[in-house]
């Protein structure tokens, strides 16, 4: 009996140390003066820190994701890898801006709140309903592109357009479809943002965007495949008290045709050229002399007769006296005409420009 009591003592003090060694100990019950051996334990906050959750905003998150979330997107394209989009929608933004004004006669403000490449499936999920979906094509690239207007843009906008009181905001109505007046105003104003892409597309490319459909259920706006990259930038129209939310979604494999233009630091040479340079160029280019040779036969000999020559041999060249002369600068034929002489001088009267050498 005094063994099986023994054995059951040194069990129990076992499971206390081995409960102590996990135990995690909390700073504020901790004394100054001891020595912390847990301190390679995390805390929650370390833990989310790690995974990459955070208790910021979606768009503070979406910005900057961290941890583990980080590694899992890290395939993922990013839009820095096209520096002309961001070009793109800034002209986007400026011609969006005057268009809206003519159309609503109204001081509106467009702005462009972000920039984020995503999958097609996450921006799909991401939508918040009821929302307007355009489908749009790019005519040139073959492909699609996908704009959504959220309701609360839409009824500000009937509301602008139809003679609302200024300082209210646009009601929303909920549990009602869309209504045919609401679609032919959106509709019109869909096609002005889409003229205005395509005029900012105009100095990298020229494409046209063509309005295809509108949707209001995102099953039916599907347009790639859920895993595929995408590119969308979130802009936002102000009209003093009202306004709204539009989102651009653009596929990766919508942009493949232009890629390599989309891909420069610059919009192309023309529009990064000096014209003053240009001028003096030109000018320097028409007062530079060169030297020219007239051509009358070129031949091809071996190099064994050319051995044999001496002082008085003759070279035939199997031309006749009405054959034309070829006028080359360096190795290039620049000119061929026909020789001749005027005075004391042999000329060459020019009949037109030499065919290129292959």
């Amino acid at each position: 009996m005094a063994e099986e009591e023994n054995k059951k003592n040194e069990e129990n003090k076992t499971d206390t140390s081995w409960a102590d060694s996990i135990k995690v100990q909390n700073p504020e019950d901790a004394s100054d003066g001891t020595d912390n051996t847990d301190s390679k334990i995390l805390n929650q906050e370390e833990i989310d820190s790690l995974l990459g959750y955070t208790n910021e905003d979606d768009e503070d998150y979406h910005a900057n994701k961290t941890g583990v979330r980080a590694i899992l997107n890290s395939s993922m394209v990013s839009y820095e890898r096209l520096p002309m989009l961001e070009i793109v929608f800034d002209r986007l933004i400026r011609l969006m801006a005057t268009s809206l004004r003519n159309f609503t006669q109204d001081n509106v403000e467009v702005s462009l709140d972000s920039i984020e490449s995503m999958r097609f499936g996450e921006y799909i999920d991401s939508l918040t309903l009821p929302t307007l979906l355009n489908v749009f094509k790019a005519e040139e690239w073959d492909n699609y592109g996908l704009m959504s207007l959220d309701s609360s843009l839409i009824y500000s906008m009937v509301d602008v357009l139809l003679g609302g009181r200024r300082g209210t905001a646009a009601m929303r109505i909920e549990g009602r479809p869309y209504t045919t007046i609401e679609l032919n105003i959106v509709k019109e104003m869909i096609q002005l943002i889409l003229v205005d892409l395509s005029t900012a597309f105009d100095p990298i490319t020229s494409v046209n965007f063509a309005f295809d459909r509108l949707e209001t259920n995102p099953r039916f706006a599907t347009i790639s495949r859920l895993s595929n990259a995408v590119i969308v930038a979130h802009l936002r129209i102000d009209m003093e008290d009202r306004g709204g939310k539009i989102d651009l979604m653009i596929p990766y494999a919508t942009l493949e045709p232009v890629r390599e233009l989309l891909l420069q630091m610059f919009m192309g040479e023309r529009f990064g050229r000096d014209s003053i340079w240009e001028n003096h160029l030109m000018s320097q280019l028409w007062d530079t002399e060169i030297e020219i040779r007239a051509v009358l036969k070129e031949t091809e000999i071996k190099l064994g007769e050319i051995s044999t020559w001496e002082k008085g041999s003759f070279l035939p060249l199997d031309m006749f006296p009405h054959e034309q002369v070829t006028v080359v600068c360096g190795d290039v034929s620049l000119l061929t005409g026909y020789m001749g002489r005027k005075s004391d001088h042999i000329v060459i009267k020019v009949e037109g420009k030499a065919e290129k050498n292959d």
